[in-house]
This record gives C-alpha cells, sequence and structure tokens, in this order.
C-alpha cells in the first residue's frame, strides 16, 4: 500500500529503503536465488552461461537481455519432472521468440498463447499445435479460425459470445476444437491487483459463484463440433502461498462433480493454472517446483476424495517461474547525481541507459528490483541508490532501492536479475526508443536469438505525410 499521496518515493523513512532491504557486507556479492544458475562474478566482473557481460556489451551494446539458456532449461525440466502426471504449459506471454518456444517443445513442455502474434511464433518454431492453450478474452473471429485450422489443442473460451463465434467457426470449417472453460473461482489471491485473475470483479472468466460458469460448460455442450475438455482456473501471478490454490481447487472441483452428476458428464481435464512467483528481491522466498507438485497434488487428491470422484487429468501454468530468474538485464550507467533533500538527506540517482522501455514493472506494479555492478570490482563503501532510465518521465526508475559500491561511474555496467518475465514482452517504444536484443548464453558462447531493434525498424511503419 502506498503510504504517501505522492507515492512511496516520498514516503517518511523512504531515504533509507525498505524495512526488508539489509547493507550488504560486500556490496561486490552475488545474491545467489535471485540469479540465474550460471552468474558468477570473476574479478567483479559479471559472466552469465561463461559470457562476460562486459565482453557481451563491447560487441552487442546495451541495455541487453541476456538469457541464460542452460537455466531456462533445467527450469522447464524442474517443472515437467515435479509435476510429472500434470501437463506443464509454459506462459507464452511472459517471454516468447522462435528459440524459447523450441527449447520449451524439446523439454517436454505445452504452450500457452493469448494472442495471434504469440500462435504465429509458435507456429514458426514448429510447436505442436496439440500442445498449445489458447486463452484470451477477446480473441477475434480470425484468431479462433486461424487456431481452428491449425489444430490447437486446447480453446479456453471466456465468454458467451466467444462460445457462440467458435462454434460458428467450427461450423463454417467442418472442424472440431476441444474446448475448457475459464472459470472465476472468487479468490482473491495475495499479490498486485492486476495480476489477481480469481475474484469476481475482473474481466477473465465466468464466475462459479452467480452459476455463469455452469451455464458456460451446458452452452459448449449444446455446441456441434466443440468438445468439452474440462474447466480452467488461475488465481493470478506471483504467487507464494498454496493456500489460493486450496480454495480454488475445492471450488472447480466441486463444479467438475455438479457438471458430472446433473449434466451427465464427466470431464477429462482440468486446469488449476499457477502463476508461480520468483525471488525478485531478499524479501521473496519461492518454492521448488517438487514441493509445489506435493502441495497441489495432495489438494487435489483430498478434494476428489471427498466428493467421491476421479481425479481429472490435471495441467498447471507456471508463469514467470521458468523465464523469470533465467533473465537479466544489463545497462550502462550514463550518470550519477546526489540530490540534496530537506534535512541534510542526500538522494543517489545513477542513471542508465534503458529504463521503462524495457522493463515497465516497476512503474506499472511499483516492481521491486536488485542490481550489481557488473563491469569490475569495487573498495567503496556501500551506498543506497536508486537507478533509474533515460526517459523523459519522473517514474522512469528501475530500480527504486538498492546498496551499491558509493564509486559507480559513467561507463560502468549494472545488470538487474530476474528480468525474463514481462520485462521484453511488454517493451515498448516510449520516447522511440529501440528495444535490446535478447542474447541467449551458454558454455561460453553468446547468440542473438532477438536482435536490437534499429532505426529503420521504428521508421519503418512511418508512411510519412501523405496528404
Amino acid at each position: 500500500m502506498r503510504a504517501h499521496e505522492a507515492g512511496w518515493a516520498h514516503a517518511e523513512g523512504a531515504l533509507k529503503g525498505p524495512s526488508w532491504l539489509r547493507e550488504p557486507a560486500d556490496a561486490n556479492e552475488l545474491v545467489r536465488h535471485l540469479w540465474s544458475t550460471t552468474a558468477r562474478k570473476a574479478d567483479g566482473v559479471l559472466e552469465v552461461g561463461g559470457v562476460s557481460l562486459a565482453a557481451l556489451v563491447a560487441e552487442h551494446g546495451s541495455p541487453a537481455y541476456v538469457l541464460d539458456e542452460d537455466d531456462f532449461r533445467a527450469r522447464a525440466r524442474a517443472f515437467r519432472d515435479a509435476f510429472a502426471a500434470y501437463d506443464v504449459y509454459y506462459a507464452g506471454k511472459a517471454f516468447l521468440c522462435t528459440a524459447a518456444a523450441r527449447w520449451i517443445a524439446e523439454e517436454g513442455l505445452s504452450l500457452d498463447v493469448c494472442s495471434g502474434g504469440e500462435l504465429t511464433v509458435a507456429e514458426r518454431a514448429g510447436v505442436d499445435p496439440a500442445r498449445i492453450g489458447f486463452h484470451g478474452n477477446n480473441k477475434t473471429p480470425a484468431e479462433l479460425r486461424r487456431a481452428v485450422r491449425l489444430g490447437v489443442g486446447r480453446i479456453i473460451v471466456d465468454s458467451f459470445v466467444e462460445i457462440e463465434r467458435l462454434a460458428a467457426i467450427v461450423a463454417e470449417l467442418g472442424a472440431t476444437a476441444g474446448v475448457m472453460v475459464r472459470v472465476t473461482a472468487g479468490v482473491e489471491a495475495h499479490t498486485h491487483e492486476y495480476i489477481a485473475t480469481a475474484h469476481e470483479d475482473q474481466k477473465f472468466g465466468f464466475s462459479i459463484t452467480n452459476g455463469q460458469a455452469f451455464d458456460a460448460v451446458r452452452a459448449v455442450l449444446d455446441a456441434p463440433g466443440l468438445e468439452l475438455l474440462g474447466l480452467h482456473s488461475h488465481i493470478g501471478s506471483q504467487i507464494f502461498d498454496s493456500s489460493g490454490f486450496e480454495v480454488a481447487a475445492r471450488r472447480v472441483l466441486a463444479l467438475h462433480a455438479r457438471i458430472s452428476t446433473e449434466l451427465g458428464v464427466t470431464m477429462p481435464e482440468m486446469d488449476l493454472g499457477g502463476g508461480f512467483g520468483i525471488a525478485y528481491t531478499t524479501q521473496d522466498d519461492p518454492s521448488d517446483p517438487s514441493q509445489l507438485a506435493t502441495e497441489m497434488s495432495k489438494i487435489v487428491e483430498h478434494e476428489c476424495r471427498a466428493l467421491g470422484i476421479p481425479e481429472p487429468r490435471l495441467s498447471i501454468e507456471p508463469g514467470r517461474a521458468i523465464v523469470g530468474p533465467a533473465m537479466c538485464t544489463v545497462y550502462e550507467v550514463g550518470t550519477v547525481k546526489k540530490v540534496a533533500l530537506d534535512g541534510g538527506a542526500v538522494r543517489t540517482y545513477v542513471s542508465v541507459d534503458g529504463g521503462m522501455s524495457d522493463n515497465i514493472r516497476t512503474a506499472l506494479y511499483d516492481a521491486d528490483y536488485s542490481c550489481t555492478l557488473a563491469s569490475r570490482h569495487s573498495d567503496a563503501p556501500a551506498v543506497l541508490t536508486r537507478v533509474v532510465g533515460k526517459h523523459c518521465e519522473a517514474g522512469d526508475i528501475v530500480v527504486k532501492d538498492e546498496f551499491l559500491p558509493g564509486d559507480v561511474a559513467e561507463g560502468d555496467l549494472l545488470a538487474v536479475p530476474g528480468t525474463g518475465a514481462y520485462c521484453r514482452s511488454m517493451a515498448s517504444n516510449y520516447n522511440h526508443a529501440l528495444r535490446p536484443p535478447v542474447i541467449a548464453v551458454r558454455d561460453g558462447v553468446a547468440r542473438i536469438v532477438v536482435r536490437r531493434e534499429t532505426e529503420d525498424d521504428l521508421l519503418a511503419t512511418d508512411v510519412g505525410d501523405v496528404s
């Protein structure tokens, strides 16, 4: 909650940093659980995947997203193995490119998309359409038609209009479509309000409480060509507490049982969502996949036993938990400014060559991030610092509070961990910035998987004065 009408930056004690942030004994050290598994420092220079970020920037420029392929693949396998009895769907919206889509398929995961563009990437990457789920609260007729033609494995319907639309399309094409019904279980997940998705007052799904979900299932059953696979629930994102899943599972399974009893239909599948949290700072303590699998399996087993129904085949969507920790963003420092404030306090602003165009989450969600000096070792005492971007916006903040060596200066490199999810996906051309590249690193080799935008790209859609 904001503590001051002008925002958290003006709240009492803001210059001391948040209560959870502790001054480190050595500001050069990495906080290990915030970084991908191959990240390490050698003489103060950060390496990821055996590649020096100083060398990477010298070759490819900054800012740049650095994707640890081994870490990405290992996290995908960890969820696949822990949830061996489930289907695991990678969240394309978190980060998607053709290389990542291929890695996901190679590691045995399925893929969740929520737009025609994401479906295009999946198709280009050669992902088996039967292992694709198509989400979204306002899929266009063109998107649905394409999904049906491709043979997408499941389409998650989100409104009565969409059910009618999809039924008309399968009739037109003489096809069938596997359908899941998105339901809202009335659960208030302990996360930011913009990423909590199972409470009643929001745009997604059919309410279980008011009977819409049951009516939606009946509408799907009444539509020739639509094959009802099951119910889909998703309580939000950046979730650490399994208690929300317990409540949601109980309500969704109760509806599942009611449909079986009253409509005589046993649905083979159920999706419990996921949206598992990652560690952005030292205040975050995420569960590992095996722990999550154990807790969720026990919840489903207990509820099904209580209802006297067989367990459906389950699927989950880990969300950011695979790609989030696998990527960091590296920036170059442009200026350092010490701003004198009331009472003799001083705020140190370190400006970098990116900002809210490559990571909007701090401005959008009040998200917290960490960072480290990535290009050298420093013996200077740690100073509480705010890392800001280059955009013409006071809210253009990359890292609200972090202890960095007090001699950070122009030309230094800073790296921010945990930027794999939603940073590149939500990147923009604000102030006509060029979106950074994504550089995959593995075994000492760096390769571009998404190139940096150019000014020609920026102008490609600007048709000029045609009047």
